[in-house]
């Protein structure tokens, strides 16, 4: 069934030309990723035009631009809304898109929000407080070490050495850092030492199921107890990503299929867990916008441990958006059905 899909990503290089630091821009997308998925694509059969930022997308959209379906990878720039930002516009045009919609993305932004639904469908996961300003760290319920991070981040932005706090002075002085440095709130949360996994889900609702689960294991020189943004950013030196497949990392796969149908959330992604001190497994976010560097990503590194191809995986991320979406696709009369 050959469509013609346009791509949409926020390229690194791109806003690092602006003036934007590396860890600012650090969930963008280098323009290998581009050339790797465009490949994968037109291997599969379609016409892909690159579209960029949603910069581009509103200027391609003014000038009457469509496409049977966009490829959507791009993070956006600013606000704790901006991975959604691309999906509601693609919406408002009622033009069908890969992953999930606009309300699900916002949610599992924020990680806070995300944990308090996580709570009311019986999710495990750890108690929380999110700190808007620093008299709210009285608030806290539980004891030391405390993990920090931002609210609203990926790629482990603003999670170092420093955010296992073990007093009340490491606690106020790694706030006040975050809360200046990403003027956003800071999720406090009790630290879990235990192992970690990250599970990789393929599908959407009842049709979703697991591909398979890593374990991330920091080596010898990397940062320690933290799947740091320094250890993700040189990955390849610091990080043993581990197939796992005892019973501790099928329980995960368990936890983390269940979430991401409760969620709602599409075609692919990543949920990330952490064991506490008694082996206990806690989902620490969900990522439903992943990563899609075939060497560099951790969705494509476990589909590689698990024996799936670069392509295979892109294919199968395609099938999920195009069963979605065929009834839409039929509706607008498009090529999808032309040229199929």
């Amino acid at each position: 069934m050959a469509i013609t899909i346009g791509l949409t990503y926020d390229l690194r290089i791109h806003y690092l030309n602006q003036g934007y630091s590396l860890e600012q821009t650090a969930e963008f997308d280098r323009e290998s990723t581009i050339d790797f998925l465009e490949e994968a694509l037109f291997s599969l059969g379609h016409s892909v035009k690159r579209i960029g930022n949603i910069e581009e997308l509103v200027r391609k959209l003014s000038d009457g631009e469509r496409w049977d379906l966009v490829f959507n990878i791009a993070e956006g720039l600013s606000g704790l809304g901006r991975e959604a930002q691309i999906p509601a516009l693609l919406d408002a045009y009622s033009i069908p898109y890969t992953f999930s919609d606009p309300l699900r993305l916002s949610v599992c932004l924020h990680k806070g929000y995300a944990k308090r639904i996580f709570r009311d469908f019986g999710i495990p996961t750890t108690d929380f407080r999110i700190i808007n300003n620093i008299s709210d760290i009285r608030t806290i319920p539980f004891d030391f070490p405390i993990f920090l991070k931002p609210v609203a981040e990926g790629t482990s932005k603003g999670v170092d050495q420093d955010s296992k706090a073990l007093d009340e002075y490491q606690l106020e002085k790694k706030c006040r850092q975050l809360l200046t440095s990403f003027n956003q709130p800071v999720l406090a949360e009790p630290f879990l030492p235990g192992r970690e996994f990250t599970v990789g889900i393929i599908g959407t609702g009842e049709k979703a199921s697991a591909l398979g689960t890593l374990e991330i294991i920091l080596l010898e020189n990397a940062e320690t107890e933290a799947y740091s943004y320094f250890n993700k950013e040189n990955c390849e030196l610091l990080v043993n990503y581990q197939l796992a497949e005892d019973s501790t990392a099928k329980e995960a796969e368990y936890i983390a299929l269940d979430a991401w149908k409760k969620l709602g959330l599409r075609d692919a992604g990543r949920v990330d867990l952490r064991c506490g001190k008694d082996g206990t497994l806690y989902i620490i976010e969900i990522n439903p916008l992943s990563g899609l560097h075939p060497e560099h990503s951790d969705l494509p590194i476990l589909a590689a441990r698990k024996g799936v191809s670069y392509l295979s995986l892109i294919k199968m991320i395609m099938d999920s958006a195009l069963e979605r979406t065929e009834q839409k696709l039929l509706h607008s009369g498009s090529s999808f059905f032309i040229n199929s």
